[in-house]
């Protein structure tokens, strides 16, 4: 068995929340700098609302070259994989994941709310950086 232990760092970037209309599921950026691969997952319960073809969540992965501003959506060529719209009762609770290969030094995960959202899903995000420069991570 090889050591992930010290070679991994997990990051929060979407706190786990009952997302809707109103509870935005924005997450906080997370500085790559430091390491050469970044994974993350969109993890996404059981709706509390009827999904259709206009009540629907769209997890999406942003990036910027500052933390506070200026995020905008990752190209599809540097997404490895591809989060996909739930739409339906058998899409939700799930764990969608991408890799990132793009070169800005944050990114953050986006789960955008379409349509009325009155009772929410639950949400979380998570980034977990790889192949740190300077292992065993902290």
């Amino acid at each position: 068995m090889q050591d992930q232990y010290r070679r991994l760092k997990i990051v929060k970037t979407i706190d786990p929340i009952v997302g809707n209309n109103t509870t935005e599921g924005t997450g906080v950026g997370v500085d790559l700098q430091g390491y050469e691969a970044a994974t993350v997952a969109a993890h996404v319960g059981i709706s509390g609302d009827t999904l259709s073809g206009s009540v629907y969540l769209t997890p999406g992965l942003e990036e910027s070259d500052v933390l506070a501003s200026g995020y905008a959506a990752v190209a599809a060529a540097d997404l490895l994989g591809a989060f996909t719209v739930i739409d339906a009762a058998a899409e939700d609770e799930v764990v969608q994941v991408v890799g990132y290969r793009g070169s800005k030094r944050y990114i953050r995960l986006v789960i955008t709310f379409t349509g009325t959202h009155t009772n929410g899903t639950p949400i979380s995000g998570v980034v977990v950086l790889g192949k740190p420069r300077y292992a065993p991570t902290t």
